[in-house]
């Protein structure tokens, strides 16, 4: 089988000033979790890079450029999951660390629990050695603006205007059907302190199971939470749906249900894709062998070769 990573930068109304932005973020990360893979890494370091990689980009809402709370503070979520076993780590209401997802990810590895909000997250990240960045380092100014836009029309969307952003996640395959999932967001602009998103919550955000497939969520939180949406995928896999049958009319069900929109990123045990969104517009990307697939709006896939 040939090993993918397949992400995604957030679903939402993103204006055309972000499109290229997007783009250039989501290929970035698709090429950087594909080489992890290629050089032997395993699904989970590939989807943390992949990740990573968008949570240092502030066109993306996760890490730096996350919207703000009504405090005009930053509050992040992530989750990470490994199809194996099931294992997961997550953290939800986390402040001043450049990489959620890796924290995450610790708390997988390193703590009997599955999520750490808040203070117990950072105060855990301490403990591990994670770096705390000074109050407000998270901050862009893409995120200011927004939040000021919000408090003058109180719309609170994770895509505002021309300020647009969206959350992240990645779902890996290696060549012997191994599977990893991690979503990082920063939640929705706006939100009340101490708001957590869907993706800190299993089986919403993320979920992962080498037995039927590997997948991320974006959108309206509370909807996909709602909806259970990453397992609700996963389930109707299981049942014999392909990941994009799975994905289009899961994603399909939840908007008609709860009147808001979602995108989501799978890939089934055998390796096929599905990459859908009942929103305006969402960034995607993967790469296989020297080339990279990509798309943003409704029905695009477009291939150019892969940069070494």
């Amino acid at each position: 089988m040939e090993p993918i990573v397949l992400v995604h930068g957030g679903a939402g109304d993103i204006p055309d000033s972000r499109v290229p932005l997007k783009l250039n973020g989501v290929k970035k990360a698709a090429s950087i979790g594909y080489r992890v893979l290629k050089r032997g890494g395993s699904v989970v370091d590939a989807v943390e890079e992949a990740v990573k990689s968008m949570e240092d980009d502030e066109a993306f809402n996760a890490g730096y450029g996350s919207v703000l709370n009504l405090d005009g503070e930053v509050e992040m979520d992530a989750t990470i999951m490994i199809g194996a076993n099931l294992n997961s780590g997550g953290v939800t209401v986390v402040k001043d660390i450049a990489h959620p997802i890796s924290l995450a990810r610790l708390v997988m590895e390193r703590t009997p629990h599955f999520l750490l909000a808040g203070e117990g997250a950072n105060r855990f990240a301490k403990v591990q050695g994670v770096p705390t960045l000074p109050a407000g380092s998270l901050v862009s100014k893409y995120a200011r603006e927004a939040l000021e836009d919000f408090k003058k029309h109180g719309d609170n969307r994770t895509e505002i205007g021309e300020k647009g952003v969206g959350t992240v996640g990645a779902v890996a395959i290696d060549s012997k059907g191994r599977m990893a999932a991690a979503t990082s967001t920063g939640g929705i602009n706006g939100k009340m302190v101490g708001r957590s998103s869907d993706t800190s919550i299993i089986g919403s955000g993320t979920y992962a199971d080498d037995n039927v497939g590997a997948v991320s969520t974006t959108g309206h939180g509370e909807s996909i939470a709602r909806f259970c949406l990453a397992h609700a995928i996963i389930y109707e896999m299981k049942n014999g749906s392909s990941a994009a049958v799975a994905t289009a009319n899961t994603l399909k069900a939840m908007t008609e249900k709860l009147k808001n929109t979602a995108g989501a990123i799978a890939i089934s045990k055998g390796g096929d894709l599905g990459i859908d969104f009942t929103s305006k517009r969402m960034a995607w990307a993967y790469q296989i062998k020297d080339e990279i697939h990509f798309g943003i709006e409704h029905g695009q896939h477009t291939k150019e070769k892969a940069k070494n």
